[in-house]
């Protein structure tokens, strides 16, 4: 299932998710959260490192398959179907674990990415929003943001992300309570003012269309 990546040979993103059998819709969705975090990155009035932002946006769901209650939502399965999509997290829990975050920090490891961008895809995670809200960093900022506009369809606006989480994860072992997910909807929101206060565009011009043209040039994205 995995691989071993020696003396910096890059791999197409496309490549690296079918030979770690990545579900087309997380796939899709890491290619979105990247989508939004390129046209930030080319709207800031102030430097990013790009390329580690977007390669961290590309890999930071890597082990959400652990996560997903598979029966849930069975038309997500296709083609290959509800038994196959079993078997590979079955094996994903095998190897890394029970924790979807840390498996997806174990698979970075894994590929050979920088040290920078295995940072990135760590702070993708609800326990480092506070932090990441009073850091400097905007690399950590625009990852956590742009996650956070991408439900499993589309971009969304982050109150419509947050409600539609609620949902999806609606007694799932692992979900915010209400206090929770308000401090963390609360952090968001600030981090997207302190974002947008360098940009030259407004939350909403990120959408569907706005990030078509970014998605074509993800499919040919090596790291």
């Amino acid at each position: 299932m995995c691989l071993t990546y020696i003396n910096n040979y890059m791999k197409k993103i496309t490549e690296i998710y079918k030979e770690y059998r990545i579900m087309p819709m997380l796939a899709i969705h890491q290619m979105r959260v990247a989508g939004v975090a390129m046209q930030i990155c080319g709207s800031l009035d102030i430097e990013v490192d790009t390329q580690s932002v977007v390669k961290a946006c590309l890999l930071h769901d890597m082990g959400n398959i652990i996560k997903f209650k598979l029966d849930k939502f069975p038309e997500w399965n296709e083609p290959e179907g509800t038994e196959y999509w079993e078997k590979v997290k079955y094996d994903f829990i095998l190897k890394y674990g029970n924790h979807e975050h840390h498996a997806s920090i174990k698979i970075v490891e894994e590929i050979g990415v920088s040290t920078r961008i295995k940072d990135l895809v760590n702070c993708v995670d609800s326990s480092s929003v506070e932090i990441i809200k009073m850091d400097n960093d905007f690399c950590k900022k625009i990852c956590i943001y742009a996650d956070n506009r991408v439900n499993p369809h589309n971009i969304v606006s982050i109150e419509e992300r947050n409600l539609e989480a609620k949902k999806r994860y609606e007694n799932h072992p692992n979900s915010f309570g209400d206090e929770e997910r308000e401090f963390f909807a609360k952090n968001i929101r600030e981090i997207e003012k302190q974002i947008f206060s360098h940009c030259k565009i407004k939350p909403e011009d990120i959408n569907d269309e706005s990030i078509k043209n970014y998605l074509e040039k993800l499919q040919d994205f090596s790291i």
